[in-house]
């Protein structure tokens, strides 16, 4: 049904509620299991979930578990790692959540230190993939901040289905920093762009491919043109790409064949009666 405006209003009371006591807690220097009791907290104040009965902790994965797993009507929604309130969020503490994810078939995987949430879609495909879909600061977050509020406003109790997921995980990866550098990088852009350098200078020589070197050496930055995130993504565009020249060209030829003239006698009779 959507996220309604009474559970944007409890997130934004929440988030004021709660960036004080992230605050004094980073001050402080709260331990993990300190900062799991905040965050089983928010996710009950902010998110909704019913506290004792929704939020479950030390979820048992394969003779370890993961720190909370929000589970409604039987089914885990998503589970969340969480690190002490003070610890910088590293490739293996990814690499934990997201493995606590695979063996237990959740796609939807929490990392967070109580104030950085970062949300990742896991897609069980060989090998498994990871995709980075929103990574908030809830300390940096306001009231207008739209990116936080959509990400937790369909994270809540009354938001969460699959469809709502899947939507916020294709807008997301529609504007994300990896999708536009593979745009960047796309031959459509490229060569747009040594179009248009060639008609500001029309003396100068340009090169396709040093106008491509330049935009991902130079232009962009390095993590998002490379790494295991940034190739998924590029991977994902040219399959766009390729699909949406599929469409382009199958629009073309039904075009053409709608045009064509009727070329038998019957054909032409009932086409002039029909103009008739």
């Amino acid at each position: 049904m959507g996220v309604t405006n009474h559970v944007i209003e409890r997130i934004k009371a929440g988030l004021k509620k709660y960036q004080p006591i992230l605050a004094d807690a980073k001050a402080r220097d709260i331990s993990e299991s300190d900062t799991v009791l905040i965050v089983g907290d928010m996710l009950a104040d902010l998110l909704g979930y019913k506290k004792y009965v929704e939020i479950t902790t030390e979820l048992a994965i394969r003779g370890t578990s993961v720190d909370l797993a929000v589970k409604v009507d039987g089914d885990v929604r998503f589970l969340l790692e969480a690190k002490s309130i003070g610890t910088e969020l590293k490739d293996i503490h990814v690499k934990q959540a997201i493995d606590y994810g695979a063996n237990q078939g959740i796609e939807w995987v929490i990392l967070t230190n109580g104030i950085a949430w970062r949300l990742y879609r896991i897609q069980f495909q060989k090998p498994i993939e990871k995709y980075l879909v929103s990574d908030l600061d809830l300390l940096k977050a306001t009231s207008k901040d739209e990116e936080t509020l959509n990400c937790l406003g369909n994270l809540s109790r009354e938001g969460f289905t699959k469809s709502s997921m899947t939507e916020l995980f294709q807008q997301n990866q529609v504007v994300s920093k990896f999708t536009i550098a593979a745009v960047l990088v796309s031959d459509a852009v490229v060569l747009a762009t040594r179009r248009e350098l060639r008609r500001l200078f029309p003396m100068a020589r340009v090169d396709a491919d040093a106008v491509r070197t330049v935009i991902q050496n130079e232009v962009l930055k390095r993590e998002v043109v490379d790494g295991d995130e940034a190739g998924l993504v590029q991977g994902d565009v040219k399959r766009a790409a390729a699909r949406a020249a599929r469409a382009k060209a199958k629009s073309a030829i039904d075009s053409k064949t709608n045009l064509t003239p009727p070329t038998t006698p019957v054909a032409k009779a009932v086409a002039e009666k029909t103009a008739t």
